[in-house]
């Protein structure tokens, strides 16, 4: 490695970790909008997050790269596509985090990784070794304690894990960058939204004019909340081995684990604790994996 790439390296992790970070403080954000509608929210979010990303097109060179796709029915399709999982992500986190379900929105991106493992052998049929299933066995096997001890499905986390899940399958497969996808998607979706908002406004439901200035200051303000972590993970992401953002991306959910706990005191029964254990054991066993994989492959191309 040459001597110019440890501080890129540095800078990548560093902005890798800020981008998860923030994720994982959404919660604090979110729950200040307690008041508006779940779905209100997201279309506001759609919108300024659509104002923010062509803004910073404009003054990059995006503009080319998303004229192009607009002319592409397969990008459309993939796009479109990948705009409703990311909206049915975005609404179940938002409505569980301000119904009190911090703790199950945090498990959901916990079983994230895991997600990808399945999707990775079912859909793109690549082959597992044997410790990614007992990961994911033993994930399962907490997923079903939760349903049997607690009494019902983690239906937040699964829809999460699930959404996300998918929705970064569909990206691996664009050739979009991050922004352009990111403003292709909310593009195609805006019409949705700015009919839902003026329906809203019409029968009085709507937010603005009704909220509070401070509410008004972060509805607006969504548009950057949710692309500024984007472009930070898209600049670490290009600088940082696979295997060390596979370790970032926890920073997230412990990080709403622990609100969820210390911050807004939801209840972690003792078998939901044993549920937790059972995924994070099998994240544990899938990191600890992926770590002696790659450690394995860099000795191959790079032996000692």
């Amino acid at each position: 490695m040459s001597q110019g790439a440890h501080p890129a390296a540095g800078r990548g992790a560093l902005a890798a970790a800020a981008c998860y970070f923030c994720w994982g403080l959404f919660p604090l954000y979110w729950k200040q909008l307690a008041d508006v509608d779940a779905t209100e929210l997201i279309a506001h979010r759609h919108i300024w997050s659509l104002a923010f990303v062509l803004c910073l097109m404009a003054a990059g060179a995006g503009w080319s790269e998303l004229r192009a796709a607009l002319r592409s029915p397969v990008a459309l399709r993939w796009h479109a596509l990948s705009g409703v999982l990311l909206t049915i992500n975005w609404l179940v986190y938002v409505w569980g985090v301000n119904h009190g379900h911090v703790l199950e929105t945090s498990l959901g991106y916990f079983l994230v990784p895991l997600v990808n493992v399945a999707l990775g052998r079912l859909v793109l049929h690549e082959r597992l070794r044997p410790v990614p299933w007992l990961a994911i066995g033993s994930a399962a096997l907490g997923v079903m304690l939760m349903l049997v001890k607690v009494g019902r499905p983690p239906w937040i986390a699964l829809t999460l894990a699930g959404t996300f899940g998918a929705y970064g399958l569909l990206r691996k497969k664009s050739p979009l960058g991050p922004l352009t996808g990111l403003g292709l998607e909310t593009l195609l979706l805006a019409p949705l939204a700015l009919t839902f908002l003026a329906w809203q406004q019409h029968t009085g439901a709507g937010a603005l004019g009704r909220v509070s200035s401070l509410e008004h200051v972060m509805l607006v303000s969504a548009g950057v909340v949710t692309a500024v972590p984007l472009l930070l993970f898209a600049y670490g992401a290009r600088r940082i081995r696979l295997s060390t953002l596979g370790l970032l991306q926890y920073i997230a959910p412990t990080v709403q684990f622990a609100l969820g706990l210390w911050i807004f005191h939801e209840p972690f029964s003792r078998d939901r604790a044993l549920a937790f254990a059972f995924i994070w054991a099998g994240l544990a066993l899938y990191t600890a994996d992926n770590l002696w994989y790659q450690r394995r492959i860099r000795l191959v191309v790079l032996p000692e």
